[in-house]
């Protein structure tokens, strides 16, 4: 049973800052990760992020598109079975943490 996908305001904005086929591929990882997002250390496909370049990232995960260069950083709700995308963005560095790290802490 895959997770209901939401996105939030700010992930929506980022998405559409790609073009179509980025879109695409984007979705396509997006469906794919939400068929079991759950940690990989509890079985899943979700690369856990914990402390991260100092900042606290704990309980979100990330997927990684490398041929992109795009990291996607969710968290996952268990009780809704959702999986809240929370930034979608090309990796500078830590700048796509930077960007969650802010998102989650507004």
């Amino acid at each position: 049973m895959s997770y209901q996908i939401d996105y939030s305001p700010e992930a929506t904005i980022d998405l559409n800052g790609f073009n179509p086929a980025q879109k695409r591929q984007i979705g396509i990882q997006i469906k794919k990760f939400a068929e079991n997002p759950l940690p990989k250390n509890e079985g899943g496909h979700g690369n856990p992020l914990g402390n991260k370049h100092g900042m606290n990232l704990t309980g979100l995960c990330k997927i990684v598109l490398k041929k992109m260069g795009v990291r996607i950083v969710y968290k996952l709700v268990r009780t809704d079975k959702a999986m809240k995308i929370i930034v979608i963005a090309a990796r500078k560095d830590e700048e796509v943490y930077k960007i969650a790290d802010k998102r989650i802490n507004q």
